[in-house]
């Protein structure tokens, strides 16, 4: 039995991430798992980025988008079933922290989406690449 299932969503293509969503939460209601989803936001805070930005922007983008990913989960999965979704907004580079999000949540299992290639990163994107090799546990992709 699975403790917890992990969903990455990169909330930039609503029909991307409702049919990765729906495919976690199915694998994650077969073994009774608890549902993560998880978004990642660029880091703001790097030297050479920082100075574009006024200091409470990096507040403001992770409440917006955490009511954004609440507001999406709820749609796509329902309102009673999202209540046990547990909503997670991480700051830095994707992979890096999908895997932290994985190692911290016990997730045995992450569900991820596999875009659209680009010829530089034929047939997975860089940060689906990444998690599968340096994921320590399974890792689902969403065609």
């Amino acid at each position: 039995m699975s403790k917890s299932v992990l969903c990455a969503l990169e909330l930039s293509d609503k029909t991307i991430d409702a049919k990765v969503l729906r495919e976690a939460a199915r694998l994650a209601d077969l073994d009774q798992a608890q549902l993560d989803v998880v978004n990642v936001l660029p880091d703001f805070g790097e030297s050479w980025v920082s100075g574009f930005f006024e200091d409470h922007h990096h507040d403001r983008a992770v409440k917006e988008t955490a009511d954004h990913l609440g507001k999406l989960c709820e749609e796509i999965l329902g309102a009673e079933r999202n209540v046990k979704v547990r909503h997670v907004v991480a700051t830095g580079k994707a992979y890096q922290e999908i895997l932290k999000v994985a190692d911290k949540a016990g997730a045995d299992l992450i569900v991820i989406g596999a875009h659209k290639p680009e010829l530089s990163d034929y047939l997975l994107g860089p940060n689906a690449a990444r998690v599968i090799r340096h994921s320590t546990c399974s890792v689902y992709v969403v065609r």
